[in-house]
């Protein structure tokens, strides 16, 4: 068969049409947090908080170890979301309301997330685009919430000639 006779599918996320208000949206795979990850975001964000780089003093806080970033673990949070939801698809992301993170993420734990549907509206300036809010929510391997997030995304809606 050739190439022209084949169907392409190709990786996206939704069309403005298809996120589904109330909808619980899993995303997988999730992914391990490593020191490596911890030191470098902090470092790359010039983020010198020896509760993320000092062991020894860190060891001696309430938590009685480094924690990861909190923005490591918002960024990744969405990044988790990005195939599923929004890859290609997205214009922009408007904001960032009602962050907050329950429990802390410590290396070696591993972050899975879920994003439900809370509104979605046309753009009133930008035809052909919408405006989606979504909340994320990050769990540990054991289940416990370290992370929630709502977030506005300006989306494309779906191409006339798209089927």
């Amino acid at each position: 068969m050739s190439e022209e006779e084949r169907r392409v599918v190709e990786q996206r996320g939704l069309w403005f049409e298809e996120f589904e208000l109330n909808t619980v949206y899993r995303h997988s795979p999730g992914r391990t947090v490593s020191e490596a990850d911890n030191i470098l975001f902090s470092t790359l964000t010039m983020n010198p908080q020896a509760l993320h780089l000092d062991e020894a003093w860190a060891s001696g806080q309430p938590f009685g170890a480094r924690l990861v970033n909190s923005l490591f673990t918002l960024s990744t949070l969405v990044g988790l979301s990005v195939a599923q939801l929004t890859q290609g698809t997205i214009v922009a992301n408007l904001g960032f309301r009602d962050v907050s993170f329950p429990k802390p993420v410590f290396h070696g734990d591993t972050l899975y997330a879920e994003t439900v549907v809370l509104e979605k509206r046309a753009s009133k300036s930008r035809p052909g685009e919408g405006i989606v809010t979504l909340e994320h929510t990050a769990r540990n391997q054991h289940g416990d919430v370290v992370a929630i997030a709502t977030r506005s995304t300006l989306v494309q809606m779906r191409p006339k000639e798209s089927p």
